[in-house]
Order: structure tokens, then C-alpha cells, then sequence
């Protein structure tokens, strides 16, 4: 069975610290529960959950739901939005971790990216050194989640597919990772079969931003 790698990137600095973290780890686990419920994502997709302030980490490296426990999601102290540093960590992640086709075998399909964030870029420059790598990488789909007082300009330099949240309180953000289950089972079945994945409509806390 081919795999659909599911990158999640998470801010742990600023608007995200305190409550929010608690409420995404809540989220998380609604994600997979709901996701073993769907028998075509249980036997394919493998998720991966990054968290970045100042430097990035990957706490969950690409794994089966069957086995995957969700982890702890760190609660660091220090300030700064090291968004560049973190999309290239991804971006190295993406090379080692996926898979691609050859004339022997089937590669993995394309990978789905969600990033929670408020958009805010401590390193410009290596930011804007980034971009075009991430659009190098054929990502089925690339989904921001805004939250506090986001900056939309930065997020819509990679991706067009940008929402933003009412509040990062456990409610809105349990709706938001029901929406990625969604948009995960929508990728699992068009993958491949389409460069372009229409997602589903988001819950009425989170807004699409035009």
C-alpha cells in the first residue's frame, strides 16, 4: 500500500504557548482517532508533527497511525518565529522520509503540509531562500492555520489555501483538526489522480482568508 505522508507544523512560541498547546495536543488526538475510523487512511497515511519557535523539532517522525502515539508538545520559553528555519527543516524531512517512484517500485503519494502559525517570519531572509524550495517539493496540498493577530502576507508567498481562527481556545481548535481529518481522507482518495486536492469546507470557526 503507497503512503500518504501528513506533515503537521505547529508554532510553540507566542500566541501558541500556554492554552492553545494543550488544546492542539487534544487536537491531535481527535485527528487520529477520527482517521483510524476511515479504513483507506488507516492502511495509508503516516504522520509527522513538527513544532518550531527558534528552532524547529520533530517530536513525531513519519509514522503508521496504527502504532502512532501522540507526544508531548514542548512549551519552551524562548521568543522568536523562526518560520524559514522551520520550513527547511521540513523541507529535509520530506527528502529523507518520502518516498519516490522508480521504475521498479511505486513512491509514496504526494505529501499533505498543515501549518498553525501566526504568520510572523523572525528570519526573513532564509524565509524568502525557502519558498521556492517548498514549491519544488509537489505537496498534494499546503494548508495555513492563522491564529492571534496573524500576518497573511508571508503564509501567501507558498500557499493559496490559508484560514484563519475565530480563537486558539480547545473548541476551535478540536474543530480544526476534525477539518484536517476531513481534508486528509479527501487527499488519501485524489492523490495522485489530480496535481490540485480540493479540500472540504471549514468548520464556521475557522474562515477561509481571501
Amino acid at each position: 500500500m503507497r503512503r500518504l505522508p501528513v506533515y503537521i507544523l505547529i508554532q510553540t512560541s507566542g500566541a501558541m504557548r500556554g492554552e492553545p498547546i494543550e488544546a492542539i495536543k487534544v487536537g491531535l488526538e481527535t485527528l487520529v482517532a477520527s482517521l483510524r475510523q476511515d479504513p483507506f487512511a488507516l492502511e495509508s497515511v503516516h504522520l509527522s508533527v513538527i513544532t518550531f519557535n527558534r528552532i524547529p523539532e520533530q517530536i513525531l517522525p513519519l509514522t503508521e497511525l496504527e502504532s502512532l502515539q501522540i507526544p508531548t508538545i514542548p512549551q519552551p520559553e524562548a521568543s522568536g518565529t523562526h518560520l524559514g528555519e522551520a520550513l527547511e527543516f521540513m523541507c529535509k524531512k520530506v527528502d529523507s522520509e518520502v518516498m519516490l517512484s522508480t521504475p521498479e517500485r511505486k513512491g509514496d503519494w504526494m505529501p499533505l503540509l498543515f501549518i498553525m502559525c501566526n504568520g510572523k517570519v523572525s528570519d526573513t531572509q532564509l524565509f524568502l531562500q525557502t519558498i521556492p524550495i517548498i514549491k519544488q517539493k509537489h505537496f498534494g496540498s499546503i494548508v495555513a492555520c492563522l491564529v492571534g493577530n496573524p500576518i497573511t502576507e508571508n503564509v501567501k508567498q507558498f500557499t493559496d489555501n490559508i484560514v484563519n481562527m475565530d480563537t486558539a481556545d480547545s473548541s476551535t481548535i478540536k474543530q480544526f483538526f476534525k477539518w484536517v481529518s476531513a481534508s486528509v481522507s479527501v487527499g488519501n482518495r485524489s492523490v495522485g489522480a489530480t496535481d490540485e486536492i480540493i479540500l472540504p469546507p471549514p468548520p464556521p470557526e475557522v474562515h477561509p482568508v481571501i
